[in-house]
C-alpha cells in the first residue's frame, strides 16, 4: 500500500480512526504513515528508522487504534516514552484519533504525578497505556499482573531510552507481557545496543526507514516566536503590522483554520483569502491568480491546497501552525526566494514544539533565530512609515489640483487648513490608533511574546523571611496583565523559587517570558502569572506537585 495520492482513507484504517483523522482537517499522510500503518496493521513486528517530526506517532497510532477492541475493559497496547514529555505528546495524539471510539481510554504514566491514580486507571481499562519506563517499573512492583493482557508494544524513541539508562527497566517491563504481543521499535538511530534488543524481543520484524536529508536554505532569512497555542492569530496580526511584505503565504494544519485566520485578516482590512482541499479547482485557479496580479496580499492555506503554488511576488512565508516534518518546513518556505531573490520565513513555535524547531534546524543546517513581539512603539511607528509612503506620492500635484478647493472648504468651514488636513487624515486612516498610548490600549500583551521588554523576574526575587521575623511587607505592585497567584508552599518546605519556576513551566505548558515575579516567605510563596486564561492554568496545574507536595495555586487577592 504506497498510494500517495490516496490519502487516509487508503491506508484501510478502521472507519472511526480515518473519521477521526478526517475531523482533523489532515490530508494527506507522511511518507512514514504511508509505509508503516500497513505493517502494523498486518500485524507484523517492525522496526522504524525515523527521526522526530516526520510524523511517526500517527504512524503507529492510528493502526494500534484500528486494532484494539473498545469492548475489552483491559490495558491492550503499551506505548514507552522516554520522557514525561513525549510521553504527554503522545497519549494527546491518542486521544485526539479515538474521540470517535467510544469506550477507548488512554491513561498516560509518568512520574512526578500520584501513582494512585495512575494504577486505578490501568485497573479500570484504559486500553491504551503510555508511559515511561521508569514510572511503570514502579507500577509493576505493585502489581506484576498490570500488563498480562498487552497485545502491542511500542517502543518510541529507542535510542533516547537506552541514553536515559532505561535499558535495565525495558528488561522488566519486556518480562511482564505475553510474548505473542507485536512489538514495534521506532529510533532515529539503529546503534548496536538497540539492533541487540531487536534481534531478542522483536520476530521477524519488517523495516521502515525514512531518509532525512540535510537541506539547505540559504537565500531565505528564518526566524521563530514562541507563543501559546491560543494566542497565534493575535501574534499573526501584530507580525503583519510591522513585517514589509509584498505578498505572503499563511500555512495552517487544518481546513478550519484557513477559514478562521482568513477571516481575521479580512477584518483587519487585508487583502485576505483562504486555500484548502475543499476549495474547488475553478475557484482555487483565481485565488492564485489574485494573488499574482495584486487583488489578494495573503492567501493562508494547508500544505496539500498550496502544492503546485508559485507565485513570484510571494516575499514571506508565515508557518503558523509547525509543520509535520523538516521536508514539509524545507518546501513550505521554499515558496518565498524564488529566482535569486531573498525570501523572509516566520514560525510560530508553542513550547511544546520546541523540540521539533531543533530537528528543523539540524535538517536544515541552519539556525532559525528568535524574534520578540513587536511592542506598541514598532506598530505605532509601522502605522505611520505605511501612512507616509501612502501618502507621499499624493502631495507632488495636490496643491495645483485641489488647492483652490482647499482654499474654499478651510472659509466654507470657518478652519484653518491644519485643522482640514487633521479631520482628512481622520477619515482616511478608519478611526486607526494612530498615537502610542491608544495603540497600547489596543494591543494586549500576547504570552510568550515580550511586547514590554524584560519582566522583573529573578529565582531569589525575594528571599524567604528569616526564620522568627513578623515584619510585613509593603505589597508589591503586580505587573501589567498578570495576576498575583498563592500557594501555601514555601521555605519551611525545602521550596526554592527555581522549584516552583519550573513547575509551572512543565506543568502549565508556558515559557519563561510568560511567568512574572516569584516571592518565595516563610510559609507561603507569591507567583505572577498571565491574568488571561488564568482559570485554565490554574485548573491544568491543580494536580500538579512539588517536593512531593500538592501546589494547589490560586488566586491571591490582598485585603
Amino acid at each position: 500500500m504506497t498510494q500517495e495520492n490516496g490519502g487516509f482513507a487508503a491506508l484501510d484504517l478502521h472507519p472511526n480512526v480515518l473519521a477521526a483523522v478526517i475531523a482533523t482537517g489532515y490530508e494527506e499522510p507522511s511518507a512514514i504513515q504511508i509505509q508503516a500503518i500497513p505493517v502494523i496493521l498486518a500485524g507484523h513486528d517492525m522496526i522504524g528508522q525515523a527521526q522526530t517530526g516526520t510524523g511517526k506517532t500517527a504512524a503507529f497510532a492510528l493502526p494500534i487504534l484500528s486494532r484494539i477492541d473498545p469492548a475489552k475493559r483491559q490495558p491492550q497496547a503499551l506505548i514507552l516514552a522516554p520522557t514525561r514529555e513525549l510521553a504527554l505528546q503522545v497519549a494527546t495524539a491518542f486521544e485526539t484519533y479515538a474521540k470517535q471510539m467510544p469506550g477507548v481510554n488512554v491513561i498516560a504514566v509518568y512520574g512526578g504525578a500520584p501513582m494512585g491514580p495512575q494504577l486505578k486507571a490501568i485497573r479500570n481499562g484504559a486500553q491504551i497505556v503510555v508511559a515511561t519506563p521508569g514510572r511503570l517499573v514502579d507500577h509493576l512492583r505493585r502489581d506484576e499482573k498490570v500488563l498480562s493482557t498487552i497485545q502491542h508494544l511500542v517502543l518510541d524513541e529507542a535510542d533516547e531510552m537506552l541514553k536515559l539508562g532505561f535499558m535495565d527497566d525495558l528488561e522488566v517491563i519486556f518480562k511482564a507481557m505475553p510474548e505473542s504481543r507485536q512489538t514495534v521499535l521506532f529510533s532515529a538511530t539503529l546503534p548496536h545496543s538497540i539492533r541487540s534488543i531487536a534481534e531478542k524481543h522483536l520476530r521477524d520484524p519488517k523495516h521502515v526507514r525514512i531518509e532525512t536529508k540535510t537541506q539547505t536554505v540559504t537565500a531565505i532569512e528564518q526566524v521563530h516566536l514562541m507563543v501559546h497555542a491560543d494566542q497565534k492569530q493575535a501574534a499573526v496580526l501584530r507580525l503583519l503590522e510591522v513585517e514589509e511584505f509584498d505578498a505572503l503565504i499563511g500555512f495552517v494544519r487544518t481546513k478550519q483554520a484557513t477559514l478562521d485566520l482568513a477571516s481575521a485578516l479580512e477584518a483587519k482590512g487585508y487583502k485576505a483569502a483562504a486555500l484548502n482541499g475543499d476549495i474547488a479547482q475553478n475557484q482555487r485557479e483565481r485565488v492564485i491568480e489574485s494573488l499574482k496580479d495584486g487583488r489578494l496580499d495573503i492567501v493562508i492555506a494547508t500544505d496539500v491546497a498550496a502544492r503546485g503554488l508559485d507565485v513570484p511576488r510571494i516575499t514571506h512565508v508565515m508557518n503558523v501552525d509547525m509543520p509535520y516534518d523538516p521536508e514539509s518546513y524545507v518546501h513550505r518556505i521554499g515558496r518565498t526566494g524564488r529566482a535569486g531573490r531573498t525570501g523572509r520565513a516566520l514560525l510560530l513555535v508553542t513550547p511544546r514544539e520546541r523540540r521539533m524547531l531543533q530537528v528543523i534546524e539540524r535538517v536544515t543546517g541552519q539556525k532559525v533565530g528568535e524574534v520578540k513581539l513587536p511592542d506598541a512603539q514598532q506598530v505605532l511607528d509601522a502605522r505611520i512609515k505605511k501612512l507616509t509612503n501612502s501618502l507621499a506620492p499624493l502631495v507632488a500635484d495636490a496643491e495645483a489640483s485641489h488647492g483652490e478647493l482647499l482654499d474654499r472648504l478651510t472659509a466654507d468651514i470657518g478652519c484653518s487648513p491644519r485643522a482640514l488636513a487633521a479631520a482628512l487624515l481622520r477619515k482616511a486612516t478608519n478611526g486607526q490608533a494612530l498615537t502610542l498610548a491608544e495603540v497600547e490600549r489596543d494591543q494586549p500583551l500576547v504570552p510568550g511574546g515580550s511586547s514590554s521588554g524584560p519582566r522583573e523576574r529573578s529565582e531569589r526575587s525575594e528571599r524567604p523571611d528569616r526564620e522568627g521575623s513578623r515584619e510585613r511587607r509593603a505589597p508589591v505592585p503586580v505587573g501589567e496583565g498578570r495576576a498575583r497567584c498563592r500557594t501555601a508552599l514555601g521555605a519551611r518546605d525545602g521550596i526554592a523559587a527555581k522549584n516552583l519556576l519550573g513547575a509551572i513551566l512543565n506543568e502549565g505548558g508556558l515559557v519563561r517570558e510568560a511567568i512574572g515575579r516569584i516571592q518565595v516567605r516563610e510559609s507561603f510563596s507569591l507567583v505572577e502569572l498571565p491574568e488571561e486564561g488564568l482559570e485554565n492554568l490554574l485548573s491544568k496545574l491543580k494536580d500538579t506537585r512539588v517536593g512531593g507536595k500538592p501546589l494547589k495555586l490560586r488566586r491571591y487577592r490582598e485585603d
